[in-house]
């Protein structure tokens, strides 16, 4: 039953991904060992080395590139962004993301954790479904960071506003989809 939940959550964040620009082919190459070696970069070599990494063909259609035995899903860098985003959510984080996606509150449960240790690029830090920034806006660029998910409400002390990322802030924050950011070193990799 997990198994299935989790393959279900899975195919929820592949279309997300799809949608926000994921399904061209990985910055820097479009082999399978570039996809994992990208993909894997998101988390440490502790976590990365057992997670099953998932990518996307130039026509947007999902594989599976790597079957891993870990807790967590890698995706390659999102095209779609200005920087190199790969991305590895735990078994908690894909229901969250899925949610995201379909634009429905995320479930209520277990706190869930996504790794971007390559750092990321959101087009808002207002809005979860901005896939570009608004006129005269920019693109809130974090260094490596984790994400905290399943946190609303809980979050009151951190900042609302990515004035500076460097530092921990709630990303969309007052939507359903509000997560802390949490930097978690001081450049890229």
């Amino acid at each position: 039953m997990k198994t299935a939940l989790a393959l279900t959550a899975t195919a929820a964040v592949l279309l997300l991904l799809q949608g926000c620009g994921g399904a061209k082919k990985a910055k820097g190459g479009g082999s399978d060992a570039d996809l994992i070696a990208n993909a894997t970069s998101a988390a440490p070599a502790d976590v990365s080395r057992e997670a099953t990494v998932i990518a996307f063909d130039t026509a947007g259609n999902p594989r599976t590139v790597r079957r891993g035995s870990g807790e967590f899903t890698c995706f390659p860098d999102n095209p779609g962004t200005p920087g190199n985003d790969p991305m590895c959510f735990d078994r908690n984080g894909l229901p969250w993301a899925s949610a995201l996606m379909k634009k429905q509150p995320p479930p209520a449960g277990p706190v869930g954790l996504a790794y971007m240790l390559q750092g990321s690029w959101a087009a808002s830090n207002a809005d979860p479904n901005a896939t570009t920034p608004g006129p005269g806006g920019r693109w809130v660029e974090t260094g490596p960071a984790l994400m905290i998910l399943n946190t609303k409400g809980m979050l009151a002390s951190y900042p609302r506003e990515a004035k500076d990322p460097a530092r921990p802030f709630v990303m969309w924050p007052g939507t359903p989809y509000e997560h802390l950011m949490v930097p978690v070193g001081s450049g890229r990799r």
